[in-house]
């Protein structure tokens, strides 16, 4: 593995963040589903209701979000100047588990080509060592269940396949 670094990711990296995002077939199928905010004019119907400028504008108000909230991080894999992995880590309050924070690890990615490197279990690792600079008491994450790779991935990790989740589009 080149020399890799995690910080904070800046506005001009969220344009690679959008394509690590997108950058498998679970992954486009699930933005395309996705509901649409609010948007319309000329040309809409092309792209499911959304205009291109549409789409970068929740985009880009998702990130200013994001860098403004002291409970969210948007993390980067940097590895020489270029962006080859990210996640979002979440920090939440909680009264269960003796009012423990608790860290959620979201939108995991390593660019396809970088595979298999360590970049991946580097990014998790330096992850779950911010969680316990915060204090937190638990991590947790979920993934697709048709991820099986990543669900290995996870377990040699430490972290056990605990709980079920539900989700609802909305």
């Amino acid at each position: 593995m080149a020399h890799v670094i995690f910080r904070s990711a800046t506005r001009a990296d969220v344009p690679a963040i959008l394509e690590l995002l997108t950058d498998d077939e679970i992954a486009r199928s699930r933005e395309a589903d996705a509901a649409p905010p609010p948007a319309g004019g000329a040309g809409a119907e092309a792209t499911g209701g959304l205009t291109p400028e549409a789409v970068d504008a929740a985009a880009w108000a998702a990130f200013e979000a994001i860098d403004a909230d002291p409970r969210n991080e948007l993390i980067v894999a940097d590895e020489d100047g270029t962006v080859v992995g990210t996640c979002q880590l979440t920090f939440i309050p909680s009264l269960s588990r003796r009012g423990a924070e608790r860290m959620t690890i979201e939108a995991v990615r390593v660019r396809g080509d970088l595979r298999g490197r360590g970049i991946g279990r580097a990014m998790m690792v330096w992850s779950l060592e911010r969680a316990r600079e915060r204090g937190c008491g638990l991590a947790q994450l979920t993934t697709d269940k048709r991820r099986t790779d990543a669900h290995r991935f996870y377990a040699s990790l430490g972290f056990e396949a605990s709980h079920l989740g539900f989700k609802l589009a909305l």
